[in-house]
């Protein structure tokens, strides 16, 4: 004979497998695994990385010797280039990465490193860090001619600070 203690807890046990097999059968989620701290089925995966867009303009074209300077002001453009071809007696000097890159600054960041070209969406241009254009340590490229490129970063605090840069090519030593 079995004990009454016995019984209900054989009737507990059938009732909570049923109402969990019952719970899955109708996609509730629920399953015995799930009423124990357990996972009915994994968490979604992480999305792919976004893929870095190609620049238009290539790391060996903005390799080179430069003049430097920043203005915050749009009106005070023409001055602020003016004052970069003076730079070039103290020049902010562009190198080749290895890895196809090129060596410069991130904003305060005191030692340089190889950053990357790279598109953005609506054909912007960025420099920065590997990633997708437009990240907020990137800076954007404004304009470029071959002679002279404005920049700006894209982290509004960093560019309040360091405002748009104009880079002015030097002539090449004599």
């Amino acid at each position: 004979m079995v004990s009454s203690d016995f019984a209900r807890a054989i009737a507990k046990v059938t009732v909570v497998a049923a109402c969990a097999s019952l719970l899955s059968a109708c996609g509730g989620g629920m399953s015995l695994g799930g009423m124990f701290g357990g996972s009915s089925s994994p968490p979604p995966p992480d999305p792919p990385p976004v893929a870095e867009l190609p620049a238009s303009i290539r790391a060996e074209e903005i390799v080179g010797r430069w003049g430097l300077a920043a203005y915050h002001k749009p009106e005070d453009r023409a001055r602020t280039e003016a004052n970069a071809r003076t730079q070039c007696r103290q020049p902010y000097v562009i190198n080749a990465g290895a890895n196809g890159g090129v060596i410069m600054h991130l904003a305060d960041e005191a030692q340089p490193q190889e950053l990357r070209l790279k598109g953005g969406p609506g054909g912007k241009n960025y420099i920065g860090p590997p990633g997708p254009g437009g990240a907020e340590k990137d800076r954007e490229i404004l304009s470029f001619d071959g002679r002279v490129m404005t920049t700006r970063f894209v982290d509004p605090d960093a560019n309040s600070r360091y405002g748009t840069m104009i880079y002015v090519r030097c002539a090449p030593r004599a």
